[in-house]
């Protein structure tokens, strides 16, 4: 088995709606030596039964940290590069350089991150492509699939 060290990449979830999604994308980011963060308000509690059974026994394990404000975020880590993972871009997520620290700011799922986010950070916007037939892939999916895309380019740097 290839082991992994800790990453030191950032999954950031501004305002997460969907427990079992949360606790799929806890287990991801314990699997990669990934730090979660938590913009608040959580739409469930962290003690919800469904972060607990998609994040199994590795969720006392999981680096989270909680915040109230993205501002209070990016105050705590100044140095770290932020991408904002959306639909609503054309920037491939594939066609950007990572490095370790970077962050990566996924919306609620319902509605992703707000547009006024997104104004105010466009060359930052990074998206998945995808068939035309669907709206987005599920969220701890989208998450995977850039999280370890950053750590393929780190990893191979």
């Amino acid at each position: 088995m290839i082991q992994l060290s800790d990453s030191g990449l950032h999954i950031v979830l501004y305002q997460p709606e969907i427990p079992g999604n949360t606790g799929n994308i806890g287990r991801l980011c314990v699997g990669s030596g990934s730090t979660l963060h938590i913009i608040k308000p959580c739409r469930f509690l962290l003690t919800d039964k469904e972060i607990k059974r998609a994040g199994l026994d590795y969720w006392p394990k999981l680096k989270l940290q909680m915040h109230d404000s993205l501002e209070e975020l990016y105050t705590q880590h100044p140095e770290s590069r932020r991408f904002y993972c959306t639909t609503k871009c054309s920037k491939n997520y594939t066609d950007m350089e990572y490095r370790v620290g970077d962050m990566f700011v996924f919306g609620p799922e319902s509605s992703g991150l707000p547009q006024t986010i997104l104004n105010e950070h466009p060359q930052s916007c990074i998206t998945i492509p995808m068939h035309p037939d669907i709206r987005s892939f599920n969220l701890s999916n989208s998450v995977a699939i850039i999280l370890y895309e950053a750590i393929r380019q780190i990893k191979l740097a």
